[in-house]
């Protein structure tokens, strides 16, 4: 017996375009799960965005008010995709409500957000699940498998980049990202956070630390409307840029390994180049978004001048069986979020967390506050244990 879940989508800017289209191919790939995702409400407060979403996308219903999600007894289930300050407001509202809760990270403007979120999801006994997209790659998963199984030795050091171009133009619109008061930090946020869930994902819990933050774009031009994406205002009026475009961060961590973070918003001539080097007493794994379905590997006992290979991924490898049928058929990105779906949903049937969740989120999150610290301060920094 297939369970039909009501299911709503909050913020239907990409990224809530991105969670709704994931809820429809998730019975394609997983058959066997035994819920089905029925879209029965958005919300967007631009005028006509949720309209537009539901004629498009077939939601049941329409609305510029989120809190008549909470209300609604059908929905069993949100998707929460608005803007960064929204995050702990609407987390705490739908927990309280019984809603299961599928949110886009970061989980508000700081760790106590998150914190926050993550209580009144454990005190309303519902299942949540947060958008570290990136863990789920079969191939990242692999990797993950790897260093775990001792292969590489006693793992040494990690390097670990996000690199992207998106706020690169000068006639970038100044939107909420760049303000302290609703989109809190800036590229901490949105993809350090990334790398902060990949490095204690694959090296275990960062223990400390230091930081280095920039802006280099310093002024934008205001919006004279909504904006969705990283929309352009050129000749708009100027305003100040209030969160930081670039991080580089030195990290230790539990096991004694170093590593490095380092992540650019305005990086020209870099698109979405996220990736990771981690180096072992007796080998190396290396991966490449861009390149998301192989690792570059380096394993044996030559040490000196070993050589590295590239290693496809296949049926064995995270959940690369549910979309291909061997290797070296390519997935891309909305195929992780796919996945994040059908753990999400699974998490739900079972009553048990499978993927990533808020305590998740809050460790990630410590770690950006102790980066943020620690660029203000100069020095390093102790990451709290969550």
């Amino acid at each position: 017996m297939v369970d039909a879940l009501g299911v709503a989508v909050i913020g239907f800017g990409w990224m809530g375009r991105v969670h709704t289209q994931a809820y429809a191919r998730v019975p394609h790939h997983y058959p066997q799960l035994p819920v089905r995702p029925r879209l029965l409400a958005v919300a967007d407060d631009v005028p006509g965005r949720a309209e537009e979403a539901a004629a498009r996308f077939g939601f049941a219903s329409a609305t510029r008010d989120w809190r008549e999600v909470a209300a609604d007894p059908q929905v069993r289930a949100v998707s929460i995709t608005a803007p960064n300050f929204l995050h702990r407001e609407i987390g705490v509202a739908m927990a309280e409500a019984g809603k299961h809760i599928w949110i886009e990270k970061p989980v508000g403007l700081t760790a106590d957000d998150a914190r926050v979120v993550a209580d009144a999801v454990a005190k309303a006994g519902v299942q949540g699940t947060v958008g570290f997209n990136y863990r789920n790659a079969p191939a990242v998963e692999a990797a993950r498998e790897l260093i775990a199984s001792g292969e590489l030795g006693s793992v040494t050091h990690v390097r670990i980049r996000l690199f992207s171009d998106y706020a690169a133009h000068p006639d970038g619109a100044l939107t909420w990202r760049y303000e302290r008061e609703r989109g809190g930090s800036g590229v901490l946020g949105d993809l350090a956070s990334h790398g902060a869930d990949l490095a204690r994902f694959l090296l275990g819990d960062i223990v400390s630390l230091v930081a280095d933050t920039a802006v280099f774009v310093p002024e934008r031009a205001r919006p004279t409307g909504s904006t969705a994406g990283h929309a352009r205002a050129p000749g708009g009026e100027r305003g100040p840029v209030e969160n930081e475009d670039y991080v580089n961060c030195l990290l230790r961590f539990a096991s004694g390994a170093r590593g490095v973070l380092e992540a650019c918003r305005v990086s020209v001539g870099e698109q979405n180049n996220y990736g990771f080097e981690v180096h072992g007493t007796r080998g190396a794994v290396f991966w490449d978004f861009r390149r998301m379905n192989e690792l570059a590997v380096s394993r044996g006992t030559t040490y000196q001048d070993q050589p590295v290979s590239t290693v496809y991924v296949g049926l064995g490898d995270g959940e690369f069986g549910a979309f291909q049928p061997g290797a070296a058929n390519a997935m891309g990105y909305d195929d992780l979020k796919v996945i994040e779906a059908a753990r999400f949903l699974r998490s739900i049937a079972e009553a048990t967390p499978y993927g990533t969740t808020l305590a998740d989120a809050v460790h990630s999150a410590a770690v950006l506050d102790a980066m943020a610290r620690s660029s203000e301060s100069g020095t390093w920094v102790k990451v709290p244990s969550s």
